[in-house]
């Protein structure tokens, strides 16, 4: 399984989210899509996940053209804090397990005891960030092979980002899953990815492999980034 975009680009009126962007990603990566606000990391996840369809170029996954049917396989958490008010978690995950076949009621039940989310709990009454954590548990229990995180720990508590990233890698099936994670917060990530894409303006200013990147020059993820920006 494979996502592939071919020379993509994508305008909101005159203006340029992504300008000529080739791309591949690969099952059993955790891909980190890193630059500021505006720069197109939101676009290019929409793109893969088949929400909105490019102006130039093609997005593939597993070879087949992105359309809304991609949805079977592509798991796809949004940047929104978007809920339906009274809900409770346990109802959110009556309503994912019936439209996702996909979908693992087992390992959302453990993710919510892990995340310390009340099943009963409606949606509501919940903090920021305990709806940060219920959006988390939905788009991990799902076994689709791309898995799509756009700014997954916007409102997390700082104190708690850490064990949550962590806690990622036990969730995911590398031997048939992807990982791919647009954020500007990159200090709990760094020792999770596997790649890095830097976006800036819509263009790719950089690819990387983490592991080659601290071995050829000693740099973390942190160290590269601040590089590109002095």
């Amino acid at each position: 399984m494979t996502v592939e975009l071919y020379d993509v680009s994508k305008k909101y009126g005159s203006i340029a989210a992504l300008d000529g962007v080739t791309l591949t990603f690969e099952v059993g990566k955790i891909y980190g899509v890193l630059g500021t606000n505006g720069s197109g990391k939101s676009t290019l996840l929409k793109l893969i996940a088949g929400l909105v369809k490019p102006d130039q170029g093609e997005v593939t996954v597993d070879g087949v053209p992105v359309s809304r049917r991609s949805a079977s396989h592509v798991s796809y958490l949004t940047e929104l804090d978007f809920f339906y008010p009274a809900f409770t978690a346990g109802q959110y995950i009556d309503f994912h397990a019936s439209q996702f076949t996909d979908f693992n009621r087992d390992k959302a039940i453990e993710m919510l005891a892990f995340m310390k989310l009340d099943v009963r709990k409606k949606v509501r009454t919940m903090s920021k960030g305990n709806r940060g954590r219920l959006k988390l548990v939905l788009a991990l229990s799902r076994e689709a092979p791309v898995v799509l995180l756009d700014e997954p720990f916007s409102g997390l508590d700082v104190m708690v980002r850490d064990s949550i990233v962590r806690s990622l890698l036990s969730y995911i099936d590398f031997g048939r899953q992807m990982v791919i994670m647009a954020t500007h917060e990159i200090e709990e990530i760094d020792k999770i990815l596997d790649e890095v894409i830097l976006i800036k303006d819509g263009e790719i200013i950089s690819k990387e492999n983490v592991e080659g990147l601290r071995e050829s020059s000693g740099k973390s993820v942190i160290g590269w980034l601040k590089g590109h920006h002095s």
